[in-house]
């Protein structure tokens, strides 16, 4: 909290420099915030330094996203759109999830601060939630994330001693990818308050824009350079630590990776020959609209460049499942994640082949390793969750007026955090500014949830997780 109170200085002086008023909203804001973390430092400061129990990981974990949005929402409550708490709290959830879900429109007019500090929130969940999975989630064996134990600290043969060491090499890898992503986009034409915009919410995967059009302000070469880095940015990083370290082959012979590329470039080959034969429209620009939008969606970015639901049913259905496959483990990107499914294929091929041969043993496999019987019941357990919370998440909305389709693509985006829904109302060309406040209260949860890959915040409402 007082780190985050600290960077608010950072769009205090932005306002400044283009000579807004609304300065002083980043000040009071983070005063506030700057002397709430500190008094509870302060105030922790005689307590034991013993490390954390399991519970103790998980409430934190959980916490952090909780309370951090809490403060991150003030300066929107006290700026220029003098947004309720309600709509203060989605909006900041919306940012540090890195979901990109938005309840403020005329964006292009509102003050450079304000916008710059929606960008920052996305930036600072993206580095957060790398640094959960990495080193939190294996531990906690949430979602089959424990297959990644080992990759997380083992670097060219070596084994790195500490958590903060791994969390460190990863933040400056973010860093330089960012600032690199800032450079395309001014190489492109964007003008450098859009470019460092826009880098801090590609690198995120979180896809806040500085426009109410989205990317559909910026089309042409910056969809290409945006597709490329989102792309980076759901990767695992722990491979570029690994890269960086002088070893290559761990990223080159990543089944994700692979998965995660093929899907992509398949899809997005598919929906380039779709919009040939039933739009007529031409080769490059198909090509490149379906990349980008494919790219944005499966990554959990959300930016959106055109309205798809405009090409036809097919995609517009098409990229509502796209949503629920997610980028590689160990990234910025959110939903499912590509690792799971292949866990899952991986686990029915073995059940298949055992079907055909009884007396067969037939173990998945994963990288080329057998996968326990603690990983498979783990990502079992995270895909029978998800299911179920995102069948309630979906009632729950409906409860509350939505229509059908509203409700339901509402609850996979939020849960997915992916950014746009369907429809009229939250669709691509749309935002969630409309909707009634207990619906907005549910779809923020929804993101805390689905961001910190629900099993982890469930945990915490059972008796027997609490006296284990």
């Amino acid at each position: 909290m007082a780190l985050l109170g600290l960077t608010m200085v950072i769009p205090l002086l932005v306002d400044l420099a283009y000579g807004n008023a609304e300065w002083g909203v980043f000040l009071e804001a983070g005063v506030v915030t700057t002397v709430a973390g500190v008094s509870m430092a302060l105030a922790c400061a005689n307590g034991k330094s013993e490390g954390l129990s399991i519970q103790q990981m998980f409430l934190l974990t959980t916490l952090i996203w909780l309370i951090l949005p809490i403060f991150g929402g003030i300066p929107f409550m006290l700026g220029a759109t003098e947004a309720g708490f309600t709509d203060a709290f989605f909006e900041a959830m919306s940012g540090m999830t890195t979901t990109g879900s938005t309840v403020f429109s005329g964006l292009d007019d509102l003050p450079e601060g304000l916008l710059l500090w929606r960008s920052m929130l996305q930036w600072f969940g993206g580095i957060g939630i790398i640094v959960v999975a990495m080193v939190f989630l294996p531990e906690l064996k949430v979602g089959g994330m424990q297959v990644f134990r080992s990759e997380a600290f083992d670097t060219d043969g070596k084994v790195l001693p500490r958590a903060a060491e791994i969390a460190s090499r990863i933040s400056v890898i973010y860093v330089w990818l960012t600032v690199a992503c800032f450079i395309a986009y001014l190489v492109v034409g964007m003008s450098g308050f859009d470019a460092i915009n826009h880098a801090l919410t590609t690198l995120s995967t979180g896809g806040f824009s500085t426009r109410d059009a989205s990317f559909g302000a910026f089309q042409g070469p910056a969809e290409y350079v945006s597709s490329f880095f989102m792309i980076l940015a759901s990767l695992p990083f722990v491979r570029y630590v690994q890269l960086i370290a002088g070893s290559a082959r761990p990223f080159w012979r990543d089944t994700q990776i692979h998965a995660y590329l093929a899907v992509i470039f398949g899809l997005t080959l598919c929906f380039a020959i779709y919009r040939l034969i039933v739009n007529e429209d031409h080769f490059e620009h198909s090509f490149r609209e379906g990349i980008f939008n494919v790219t944005s969606i499966i990554s959990g970015t959300g930016y959106a460049s055109v309205d798809y639901q405009l090409w036809g049913a097919f995609p517009a259905v098409a990229f509502f499942f796209i949503g629920l496959i997610g980028g590689c483990a160990g990234s910025t990107a959110c939903s499912v994640k590509i690792f799971r499914y292949q866990l899952l294929f991986a686990s029915m091929r073995a059940q298949i082949r055992k079907i055909h041969s009884p007396n067969g043993v037939f173990t998945p496999r994963y990288q080329g390793r057998p996968v326990s019987e603690d990983v498979l019941s783990s990502v079992m357990a995270f895909f029978s969750f998800f299911i179920v919370t995102l069948g309630i998440t979906s009632v729950l909305l409906a409860a509350t007026g939505l229509d059908l389709v509203t409700a339901i693509s509402g609850a996979a985006t939020a849960l997915a955090c992916v950014g746009p829904g369907l429809g009229d109302i939250i669709g691509p060309s749309g935002n969630f500014a409309s909707l009634n406040d207990p619906a907005k209260w549910v779809l923020a949860l929804a993101m805390l949830v689905g961001r910190l890959e629900v099993m982890s915040v469930f945990a915490l409402f059972t008796i027997r997780f609490w006296r284990s």
